[in-house]
């Protein structure tokens, strides 16, 4: 990578800027055709560049487009090299730019035969063309990848035989799943394990004895937690890592896109979780490169007072920062104290107790690096025991608890030292007995060369969205619509006089950013924040609302009840409701109260629990009391509410920075 030391402000500026763009989620069904001939009203708009979800070739049946297996082509269900070309031409007549989000951090490999460089690996492994472009520990898995996918009930005893295990065409299947075979390694195949030889003898191998001879090991799924040996997009085991900090994987996955712009049929880049980067700052530098410098967004999560590094070869966020100022600035004080005594109040209850954010936070993000990210840790271990043979055995103890002390996403060493050094105190502080570990391993983990240094960087963002927006924010309820990516829910509100201020510092340093107020990874949309956001204004009102509805319905936990209130009125139509909405809630009640994990979880759900918490959602439908009661709230925030999200849109859209509007 060619990466240069911060020179202090954004690089130099890209050719082409937009003055606001429109996101458009491209799939098989809205596909780059359909896209082009939306963009003459999109233009009647006011539209300036159309912002595209991601279009290079996608895992089958992906909606999303974030799972790229294929770096070779666009993807041929949403369009294809065709559709992109009919997208650019209308663009061109109309004056308008081409925005494309990209995925340098990741590849699909949930259907391994759709990514040809997942599966040389898995054929050849290590003596693959492909196997250095996935971060991949080959040691720690005795020289295999380890797959997690092999059900509880198909494997008795760890590394013991498995059931449903098979050979056909060619390949191992284990029930959907096909993987392929190293050459000659079923040869001597025999459906059973057992043959009559010429000799009159038994001859031939069962499967099992065949996947005991490949170059990957399929392992429980309950191992991944411990067990992995690659690198993945946080804990989603489909999403394999790859190293785009190599030049060759670099040129390689990014061939097509640097063509886009050889050809002139893409103006800038959208880049998806750069945090997950070895090397994010000289990824930008090589991004510049081949792209002549265009205009380029980053999704980098700032925490609050933390700015975006300066030098870095980007126009700026995708605008999670200045979302959080505007739902802030919109926020009446006055109900911080109010709302913060009901939802102690309900809490004082349950098994957890008021809430305390910070603290709250620590303890999410300890427990994600004890699970779920636990196969990361362990590899940081392996990494500092190279470089330190008297590394005592609460190496990997010392590392998670940093881990969970560290008060931003990630450092980019030697920028961001301050926060390796905050972090460090804090765990001390938290945990006295790991002083002299932590001593021990400070130097390194500070040594911008260091591989466990950069991979500890690679991790802790890992940690703190895990433990934050997918535990934390779905356990604190004093007011939801401010638990959003890129938000601190502990901060309440903003000030007029702050505000202005944010947007001074915003037009001086990075006024190219873009601004949004809604994204395919937001936990609530701008307007069902926005109606939520009103009862900061009215918290007597909600305070008798929830008193009212869960003495109708009670929950257990009557804190997560505060937070399912808040989202069934923020989300409930102004006038008629559709028949999905019942199931919509349904999905809503399970992800949050699973995610929140401190009652039930998505690996060992509580029946009774779930049961009550949908009971909610049911009560919404089917008790007149509760009915009643509901529209009585919406009746008093619908209107407030639609003012507050037309207040948010008019300051996105005037504000510095470049405005997005997220598919209408």
């Amino acid at each position: 990578m060619n990466g240069h030391p911060p020179t202090g402000g954004p690089v130099s500026g890209p050719v082409s800027t937009p003055v606001s763009t429109y996101r458009l989620q491209i799939t098989e069904d809205f596909d780059l055709f359909a896209a082009a001939r939306t963009l003459s009203y999109l233009h009647d708009l006011g539209t300036d560049w159309v912002y595209l979800s991601p279009i290079l070739a996608a895992e089958a049946d992906s909606e999303h487009g974030y799972d790229v297996a294929d770096h070779s082509r666009i993807d041929p269900g949403r369009g294809g090299e065709a559709g992109l070309g009919a997208v650019s031409a209308e663009a061109r007549r109309l004056g308008m730019g081409v925005l494309v989000d990209i995925v340098p951090n990741h590849v699909g490999v949930a259907h391994p035969a759709g990514n040809s460089w997942w599966w040389s690996v898995l054929t050849s492994g290590q003596s693959s063309p492909y196997a250095d472009a996935f971060d991949i520990d080959w040691a720690a898995g005795g020289g295999k990848l380890r797959i997690p996918v092999i059900g509880d009930d198909d494997q008795k005893i760890l590394g013991g035989p498995i059931a449903r295990l098979r050979v056909e065409a060619g390949q191992l299947h284990y029930y959907d799943n096909a993987y392929p075979l190293a050459l000659g390694s079923a040869d001597d195949y025999v459906d059973g394990g057992a043959a009559e030889g010429s000799d009159g003898g038994v001859s031939g191998v069962d499967a099992n004895t065949v996947h005991a001879r490949q170059h990957y090991e399929l392992i429980n799924w309950r191992l991944a937690d411990s067990g992995l040996n690659y690198r993945r997009f946080f804990a989603v085991n489909s999403l394999a890592a790859i190293r785009v900090e190599d030049p060759e994987w670099f040129t390689k996955s990014h061939s097509v896109i640097e063509q886009w712009f050889t050809d002139g049929l893409v103006d800038g880049l959208r880049v998806d979780h750069p945090d997950g980067l070895r090397d994010p700052v000289g990824y930008l530098d090589d991004l510049a490169a081949v792209t002549s410098n265009a205009y380029v967004l980053v999704e980098k999560i700032l925490e609050s007072g933390e700015a975006l590094p300066t030098g870095w070869a980007t126009a700026g966020t995708t605008g999670y920062d200045v979302l959080a100022q505007i739902d802030r600035v919109l926020t009446d004080p006055a109900g911080e104290e109010p709302l913060t005594a009901l939802d102690d109040r309900l809490r004082s209850g349950a098994i957890s107790g008021p809430a305390d954010w910070h603290a709250m936070v620590r303890d999410n993000k300890r427990r994600v690096a004890d699970t779920i990210l636990r196969s990361e840790v362990l590899r940081i271990g392996r990494e500092l025991r190279v470089l330190l043979a008297d590394a005592p055995a609460d190496t990997e103890d010392a590392v998670a608890e940093l881990l969970a002390c560290f008060g931003v996403y990630r450092s980019y060493l030697p920028q961001g030292r301050e926060h390796l050094d905050e972090a460090l105190a804090a765990a001390r502080k938290h945990r006295p007995d790991l002083g002299g570990t932590l001593d021990l391993l400070a130097p390194v983990l500070s040594d911008p060369t260091a591989a466990p240094a950069l991979r500890f960087q690679q991790t802790s963002g890992m940690v703190m969205a895990k433990g934050v927006e997918d535990q934390s924010f779905y356990q604190w309820s004093r007011l939801t619509s401010l638990n959003e990516v890129g938000a601190d829910p502990a901060e309440f509100s903003l000030s007029v006089e702050a505000f202005h201020n944010a947007m001074t510092t915003r037009q001086q340093t990075w006024p190219d950013a873009m601004t949004t107020t809604s994204t395919h990874d937001t936990k609530r949309s701008e307007d069902v924040r926005a109606r939520i956001g009103v009862l900061a204004e009215m918290p007597d009102v909600w305070r008798s609302a929830v008193d009212d509805l869960l003495g109708l319905v009670p929950v257990p936990d009557p804190g997560f009840g505060n937070l399912l209130w808040q989202a069934i009125v923020g989300a409930w139509p102004a006038s008629q409701v559709p028949a999905d909405l019942r199931e919509r809630l349904h999905a809503y009640a399970e992800k949050a109260m699973r995610e929140a994990g401190d009652r039930t979880t998505w690996i060992d759900p509580d029946v009774d629990y779930e049961a009550a918490v949908h009971a909610v959602v049911d009560g919404c439908f089917d008790n007149a009391a509760v009915r009643a009661r509901l529209d009585a709230v919406l009746a008093e925030v619908v209107d407030p509410g639609w003012t507050q999200a037309l207040s948010a849109k008019l300051l996105a859209l005037t504000i510095p920075g470049v405005p997005d509007v997220y598919q209408g």
